[in-house]
């Protein structure tokens, strides 16, 4: 098979992940990228460190990726499509550390299933995070246990659907009397959008957009 026909496989994300261009500014990403009177706010106040995992599952010629719907019980955010992923506790030895952790809290993704193969720019937010997102290539055949206090769902996107710009709508709200620009990315029922959309914005960007 070419590599051209093989480009969404997790043999080769796992090769772009680790040939991606490693010199970025701390700030280079965010939700500053579509609103750039963001940055000033979003760089003003301490920002709370998180990092998520990105798992790539190992499906062949078809690679896909692992998101999550969080509970409506939770205080923030509820109901969106996320990462599995969280805060970086003091006891976390790296992001890394930290994101395997999460995986395994939300949705029982045990940490021996999963081969780190990079990592992405930071990605700050609006609310106030500074996320590391974790690229992780993932063994297929899994059992996940969800966490019914954090997650509602576990499902599967076709890495080939989330790296297509096509799919990449370009959509704007208001908030705090302001139009803000987000990324959203529909498929089926579910509506991936905010800081998942923008994170898989970014990996389109620096691994497929070349």
């Amino acid at each position: 098979m070419s590599m051209l026909d093989d480009r969404y496989s997790a043999m080769e994300f796992r090769r772009r992940a680790s040939a991606q261009d490693p010199d970025w500014h701390p700030d280079d990403y965010g939700d500053h990228r579509l609103n750039p009177d963001l940055k000033p706010m979003i760089l003003r106040d301490r920002l709370h460190d998180a990092a998520v995992l990105v798992p790539v599952v190992d499906h062949g010629a078809e690679a896909s990726v692992i998101l999550t719907q969080r509970t409506q019980k939770l205080r923030a955010h509820s109901g969106q499509i996320a990462f599995p992923g969280g805060r970086i506790d003091p006891e976390d030895a790296s992001p890394e550390h930290a994101a395997l952790r999460e995986a395994e809290e939300e949705i029982g993704l045990e940490p021996s299933r999963v081969e780190i193969v990079g990592r992405m720019p930071d990605y700050v937010t609006g609310s106030g995070y500074r996320i590391r997102p974790v690229l992780g290539v993932v063994e297929p055949g899994l059992k996940l246990v969800l966490n019914p206090d954090e997650v509602d769902a576990a499902f599967e996107v076709p890495l080939s659907f989330l790296m297509e710009p096509r799919n990449h709508r370009r959509e704007s709200r208001i908030w705090q009397s302001r139009e803000r620009f987000y990324y959203t990315m529909p498929y089926g029922e579910r509506f991936i959008w905010g800081v998942t959309a923008g994170i898989l914005r970014t990996l389109y960007e620096r691994l497929y957009a070349r």
